[in-house]
């Protein structure tokens, strides 16, 4: 074995060390690692830290710990979950792709993530299928989520490089996401709904406006047509809590058509009571690409449901 290489059996591997720059000096080790390891993100590498999977001169350390420079780092790297055998042959609507990421214009009724009651047949399932190499990146690259019952535009990374990028973007809150939102109620002017959310303190699977404890949310609305009885609004997100466009429209008294566990089972109108889902659809998506650091901009068309009921509504 190399002198420049460690064996322990904390790693079960051989790992290089590498040298903390003077460049770095005066800093916390976590923003340090963070320079020297860009493709991972800061909680990462402080998840490591505190399980000892990054040695500081050979021991542990803490996150906070003050670098000097010269120090030497021994990162054993986590090796990523195999997820090779999830893949299924599931149909994407796949709106752009290269070697770093791919846009999905995801259809209404598909889960995201596998998890209680939907083991199969979602989301992270079809990428598995479509791009096998994304076993080797967290959460097969998916960085952001829609609703079951949400159709519309998501990005996910294809390396593990772009996937910390695009997490830093959404931090930075500078992904711009535009919704469709059909709304009940006549919403005569734009606004904005500043208002944190949080588990509800009794249902415990709802989402809500909370006042302590709760996550900053914003959401930027503008109403786009008029029927009678509901309104068409373009919803931008700032963040993207859970749910956060539903709680926020259904707080100031216009919840989303087709919503019934923040708005309204039945409301008396017979077509939106008819329409099986809340209406709401991701139709714009713009960041800068991980790779080329040049802004892109996608667009999906309403899907049929959507745009059938609003001709249907146009016609009464």
């Amino acid at each position: 074995m190399s002198e420049s290489t460690v064996k322990s059996a904390d790693y079960n591997h051989e790992v290089v060390p590498v040298s903390i720059p003077p460049a770095c000096d005066g800093l916390r080790l976590d923003a340090a690692l963070a320079k020297l390891f860009p493709e991972h993100s800061r909680s990462r590498l402080q998840g490591w830290l505190k399980q000892g999977l990054i040695r500081l001169d050979g021991a542990t350390a803490d996150p906070k710990h003050k670098v000097h420079g010269g120090e030497s780092v021994a990162c054993a790297v986590l090796p990523a979950p195999t997820l090779a055998d999830a893949a299924e042959d599931i149909p994407l609507p796949i709106v752009y792709e290269d070697a770093t990421l791919v846009v999905i214009d995801k259809p209404a009724g598909l889960v995201v993530h596998p998890g209680s009651g939907n083991t199969s047949g979602t989301l992270m399932n079809a990428l598995l299928h479509h791009a096998p190499e994304l076993a080797r990146v967290p959460r097969a690259g998916i960085v952001h989520r829609l609703d079951k019952a949400t159709s519309g535009l998501m990005v996910v990374a294809k390396t593990l490089a772009a996937q910390t990028d695009l997490v830093r973007q959404l931090q930075a809150r500078t992904v711009r996401r535009h919704y469709f939102a059909l709304v009940h109620g006549e919403v005569a002017a734009g606004g904005t709904v500043d208002a944190a959310l949080g588990r509800h303190p009794v249902q415990r699977t709802k989402m809500a406006v909370v006042r302590q404890g709760g996550k900053a949310a914003r959401t930027h609305y503008l109403p786009v047509e008029q029927f009678a009885g509901c309104t068409l609004v373009e919803c931008r997100l700032e963040t993207g809590r859970t749910h956060q466009i539903r709680v926020h429209m259904a707080n100031i008294r216009h919840p989303l058509v087709g919503d019934p566990v923040y708005g309204k089972a039945r409301c008396g109108a017979a077509l939106l009571d008819a329409f099986p889902r809340q209406a709401l659809h991701a139709f714009r998506l713009a960041l800068v690409h991980p790779g080329t650091h040049q802004e892109m901009r996608w667009e999906a068309p309403l899907p049929a449901d959507f745009a059938t009921l609003l001709e249907q509504l146009r016609a009464h």
